[in-house]
């Protein structure tokens, strides 16, 4: 015996065909007895509706294009999160696609998630090339979730709000009687926002003298070799704050290496809340930038927009905060 039709199940409810359609896709208008006839007969018969012939017949298929600059980053983990919960309640399923191997193999992802004819797309961190979002926006709903750009038009952006999150470490970090603080910088829009914003906290407690800024890469390589060159100064600092967790964790082993303990000798902070930085060998001071509620936000921003496709583009930032741990004290000496 085959799967059930919905044949079986008009059949079963004594209805038309076009009324379990109906309510199967929680229409109004149909009469209490006629619905629960339905959802008995469903139930009875162990119906599971036809993916394919229902894209068809709506014209949709249910799915959301999720490109994301690279898997391998913890921080996604969260934003995800919230990202599923929220088009999973609304009929949405996600593919994900990996823009670090998309790099690799030379391969256009957003021009494939467009050829499958998915409902919306959201891209999820800094992208390497703005002009391939550019056209798939053009053509299907999109978002831009974790990452300040590309800004274009008709695209909402969802992020935390960077400047205030660097504050939040770099006045953590003086309140603890830092003077000596530097920065290890991160690349793109998000990674400006932080640096400018812990320059500016310094300049306006008198340290902008004090404040050194080393560039990273938002990898650990790339912070553990920041942190080398900071530590290899004359004046070396007594405190570090990291453009995100994987730089910190890198300039962690590097003071490591230099004999320092932390955070008795040095005071590191974090950007992200990764689950990097809530492992008890590493228990990361870092700022948590509230990524399940940007996934959660891009998740609406994404169902809205598909709902009235040609309204104007929004920035819309959730608030981090300051998760304290075991990484910061104060400076040597004190």
């Amino acid at each position: 015996m085959g799967s059930p039709t919905i044949r079986d199940v008009a059949e079963r409810a004594g209805v038309s065909k076009s009324l379990v359609s109906l309510v199967l896709r929680g229409s109004g208008g149909v009469r209490p007895e006629k619905r629960e006839a339905v959802l008995a007969a469903v139930e009875a018969l162990g119906y599971r509706p036809n993916a394919a012939a229902r894209s068809l017949s709506e014209r949709r298929t249910r799915t959301v294009g999720v490109l994301l600059n690279d898997l391998r980053n913890p921080w996604f983990v969260d934003l995800l999160d919230g990202l599923n919960t929220r088009l999973y309640d609304n009929g949405l399923h996600m593919l994900l696609a990996d823009g670090h191997l998309n790099r690799r193999l030379g391969e256009d992802l957003t021009r494939t998630f467009t050829e499958l004819r998915v409902d919306g797309l959201i891209a999820v961190g800094t992208l390497q090339d703005p002009q391939a979002l550019r056209t798939a926006a053009g053509l299907v709903p999109t978002v831009v979730a974790g990452t300040r750009e590309p800004v274009l038009p008709g695209v909402d952006i969802v992020a935390n709000d960077d400047e205030h999150g660097a504050r939040l470490a770099t006045e953590h970090l003086i309140g603890l009687g830092h003077r000596r603080i530097a920065h290890i910088a991160g690349r793109g829009a998000v990674g400006a926002l932080r640096r400018r914003s812990f320059e500016a906290t310094m300049r306006e407690h008198g340290l902008a003298g004090t404040a050194v800024v080393e560039q990273g890469d938002l990898t650990e390589e790339g912070g553990y070799r920041a942190a080398v060159r900071l530590l290899s100064r004359p004046q070396r600092p007594t405190a570090v704050f990291a453009v995100n967790d994987m730089t910190c964790v890198g300039a962690l082993s590097a003071a490591e290496e230099c004999g320092l303990q932390v955070p008795r000798d040095l005071s590191l902070v974090g950007y992200d809340n990764t689950s990097l930085s809530r492992l008890r060998h590493l228990w990361l001071t870092t700022v948590d930038n509230a990524s399940h509620d940007v996934g959660r936000r891009a998740a609406q921003r994404l169902l809205d927009r598909i709902e009235e496709p040609d309204r104007p583009g929004e920035v819309d930032l959730a608030t981090p905060f300051l998760e304290v741990r075991g990484t910061t004290g104060p400076p040597p000496g004190t």
